[in-house]
């Protein structure tokens, strides 16, 4: 495949301050290849749906879409990979609003995703041991290796990192995954893969960089702990295996 097409979302959330660099990291070469940037602003009470209008001059192919209120991560989620599924993109990618994930990355992301046939490919920001260098609090680190070596034993996967939420996904995985079903809370992402486990996607990871700087998170880490088991537990009841959404492509 020759210059495939990749979408972009964004999920914002009072994201004012820290959208504007995000955007701009995104690689000028690559633009040319991108049928859309989408920023999902979910219910912001600061400037960001303003910061977004702004900055459409300089960027075309940037778009807004505003949830008047709040609706958290999950559905917001949900409304950029319905995008990305209309748009027939063939790749997709999600990244956050607070910088934490790198754009950069997106171009070998790509190209790891075409050699290897990968259908949902992880950012993992412990596969290159870059989360301490990167601020990532201890206790963060010491709870995501105790919840990753549980979800490896479900799911019988070999990841480093299940929860950094810098995903990408295959055209194939976009038609195939029933992303309406899965939820809205940040335990969305673990429910991606879980489905894609389920269904026989290819699933893979690579490493990436890893940055703390003081951002508020909106995540309550004993509620997430107890979905995060709760996903589990459904995979293992088979919740996952249901029918796909759309006949995969070919």
């Amino acid at each position: 495949m020759n210059n495939p097409i990749l979408s972009i979302f964004i999920p914002a959330y009072n994201a004012a301050k820290t959208l504007p660099e995000v955007i701009e990291r995104i690689p000028r070469d690559l633009w040319a290849d991108i049928g859309a940037v989408t920023v999902i602003d979910d219910g912001s009470a600061d400037d960001t749906a303003k910061v977004v209008e702004r900055m459409m001059a300089e960027y075309p192919k940037l778009k807004l879409h505003r949830f008047e209120r709040n609706r958290g991560y999950g559905q917001a989620v949900r409304k950029g990979l319905g995008f990305c599924r209309e748009s027939g993109s063939d790749f997709c990618a999600c990244l956050h609003a607070d910088g934490q994930y790198p754009p950069e990355k997106l171009v070998q992301f790509v190209d790891h995703m075409q050699r290897y046939r990968v259908d949902v490919l992880q950012g993992s920001r412990h596969l290159q041991g870059t989360a301490r260098a990167g601020g990532m609090p201890r206790y963060k680190i010491a709870a995501g290796k105790t919840l990753t070596w549980m979800e490896n034993l479900c799911f019988g996967l070999a990841l480093t990192d299940y929860h950094s939420g810098f995903l990408m996904y295959s055209r194939r995985a976009l038609r195939s995954i029933p992303f309406e079903r899965l939820s809205g809370y940040f335990d969305f992402d673990l429910e991606v893969i879980a489905t894609a486990r389920a269904l026989g996607l290819h699933i893979s990871e690579l490493g990436i960089p890893t940055r703390y700087a003081g951002e508020k998170s909106h995540l309550n880490p004993i509620k997430y702990g107890l979905r995060t088991l709760r996903v589990m537990a459904r995979y293992k009841m088979g919740r996952y295996a249901a029918a796909p959404a759309r006949a995969p492509a070919p």
